[in-house]
């Protein structure tokens, strides 16, 4: 039955996960923590940042982690092929139509129309993973975490002054992590 609900819970990502891995982490976020609550919101984060941090999409590695951690490897197989199915058929059937019908004026209208609401999903997935880094959970109460705050700063500041990789973003703050809370002796 498990096999089941994450198949199904993975499909639905997959369908409605429309502007790419980013746009469905409010997705991925609803149906494992939300709904299912086969994570809580410290372990979707780590997964969401080791899925970043690991080659391919990011709504495909989290069904595979996800998948593994609920029902181990038949798990992780019935996960990322739930998530990967709908996306190969609407792109077929895409594809196809873009190339026939791409010169129509209502076709690029309605790709138009995407991108802002594409751009609010990727907004809202970043200010939760935010809250939670910054304040532990899922709204601004709580404790301040400013060694957040300041790993945020400095990791943004290096990406508009050096322009560094998202790669040479995560390895640094990961080291930077691990040095300030072993001094910090909180573990």
């Amino acid at each position: 039955m498990v096999l089941l609900k994450l198949f199904w819970s993975f499909v639905q990502i997959g369908l409605f996960s429309i502007g790419g891995g980013y746009a469905a982490l409010p997705l991925i976020q609803q149906q494992v923590v939300d709904i299912h609550g086969w994570l809580t919101m410290t372990e979707f984060a780590d997964v969401i940042t080791i899925a970043e941090m690991t080659p391919g999409s990011i709504s495909i590695n989290s069904a595979t982690f996800v998948g593994t951690k609920i029902a181990g490897m038949p798990g992780a197989v019935i996960a990322t092929i739930g998530c990967v199915l709908p996306s190969f058929v609407i792109v077929l059937t895409l594809a196809f139509c873009y190339y026939k019908y791409k010169n129509l004026t209502v076709v690029q209208g309605a790709l138009s129309c995407l991108r802002p609401a594409v751009v609010s999903l990727i907004a809202n997935a970043g200010l939760a993973i935010l809250l939670l880094a910054v304040f532990g959970g899922k709204t601004f109460s709580g404790q301040v975490n400013p060694v957040a705050i300041g790993i945020i700063l400095v990791c943004l500041f290096c990406l508009r002054k050096w322009k560094l990789s998202p790669i040479q973003i995560i390895a640094g703050s990961g080291a930077a992590g691990v040095v300030i809370y072993y001094l910090m002796g909180i573990a």
